[in-house]
């Protein structure tokens, strides 16, 4: 796990590498855009579903936030293609924040407006999967430096793990 901290902004940027194994490529990135599936396996969501805003599909997505701290919301668009490079099938997840008026920000929840996220997944070569995550948003407030450390020692290992299991109990289930 890598965590660049550009000094500028003050803002972290993520930038995750890690390995699922026994949990195909093509199977991770079903799990990964399953936002029901998702409401099942991830603690941290409050609430989260998909409307279409002007013919445009738009997910909104309330993340629980600890005691004391306020919730964060976010509203965004995001694309699934597969590629093909050099003959390596790659999966490839791109989201961004967008502004709609359909949308309207919510009394004791912080609207996170700044908010970045690609992934890639290949195979491991096995019956698992490579993954690579940039990931950058604004959380807006004051975020204390025990939380920013707890999601990059904890947060995010604990959020491989989940989604590892969630693999597995996806292709159980469905």
């Amino acid at each position: 796990l890598l965590i660049l901290f550009p000094q500028q902004s003050g803002l972290y940027e993520y930038k995750i590498f890690g390995g699922l194994a026994d949990c195909p490529p093509e199977l991770c990135a079903d799990v990964y855009m399953d936002l029901d599936f998702r409401k099942q396996w991830d603690q941290y969501v409050k609430e989260l579903y998909e409307e279409t805003y002007n013919g445009e599909k738009v997910i909104y997505w309330e993340v629980k936030y600890p005691f004391p701290l306020s919730n964060r919301d976010y509203v965004y668009i995001r694309e699934r293609r597969e590629m093909d490079v050099d003959g390596r099938k790659i999966w490839v997840v791109l989201a961004r924040s967008v502004d709609v008026p359909q949308c309207p920000e919510k009394p004791g929840i912080i609207r996170v407006k700044s908010y970045k996220q690609s992934l890639a997944i290949e195979s491991d070569g096995k019956a698992g999967s490579k993954v690579y995550m940039y990931y950058f948003d604004n959380p807006g407030g004051m975020i204390p430096s025990w939380l920013v450390n707890w999601a990059a020692k904890s947060g995010v290992p604990a959020f491989l793990k989940d989604i590892q299991e969630a693999c597995l109990n996806y292709s159980k289930g469905s």
